[in-house]
């Protein structure tokens, strides 16, 4: 899946991106909509395209699609952080040694994300302040 850049050039999406740039899209949705409208947020994809991403999406549990007139429409099942949430889920189970990932994991973390995850496990609600980058 290629995209067009702004000199003309055309660039190679890395594996994954476009799937994420239409979850972002369905995310920036006030509701299901069709995949013309999600074709509009994802510069340089093709409509057919862009279907395919949303079957393959449905068919991962990540997206739901309902029948809407003569067309369907598609919603993300979960929120952004429900789904990141469930790929570090997915990567632990598939890791092997869980203690040496999760080890690993912890010992690569800010200082401010020690603080956070050691209050979430304490069951205390941090403040919510998205973090930059």
């Amino acid at each position: 899946m290629t995209e067009e850049s702004g000199r003309g050039e055309t660039r190679r999406r890395a594996r994954g991106e476009l799937e994420g740039e239409v979850l972002a899209a369905l995310w920036a949705a006030d509701g299901p909509v069709a995949a013309a409208v999600v074709q509009e947020s994802v510069p340089g994809a093709a409509y057919t395209t862009v279907l395919t991403i949303l079957t393959r999406l449905c068919e991962k549990g990540l997206v739901t699609r309902q029948r809407e007139g003569r067309a369907h429409v598609y919603a993300p099942v979960d929120d952004r952080a429900g789904v990141v949430a469930a790929g570090m889920h997915s990567l632990l189970a598939d890791g092997g040694d869980r203690a040496a990932v999760l080890a690993r994991f912890v010992s690569d973390l800010s200082a401010e994300d020690e603080r956070l995850l050691e209050q979430l496990l304490h069951g205390e609600l941090p403040d919510r302040h998205p973090r930059q980058g």
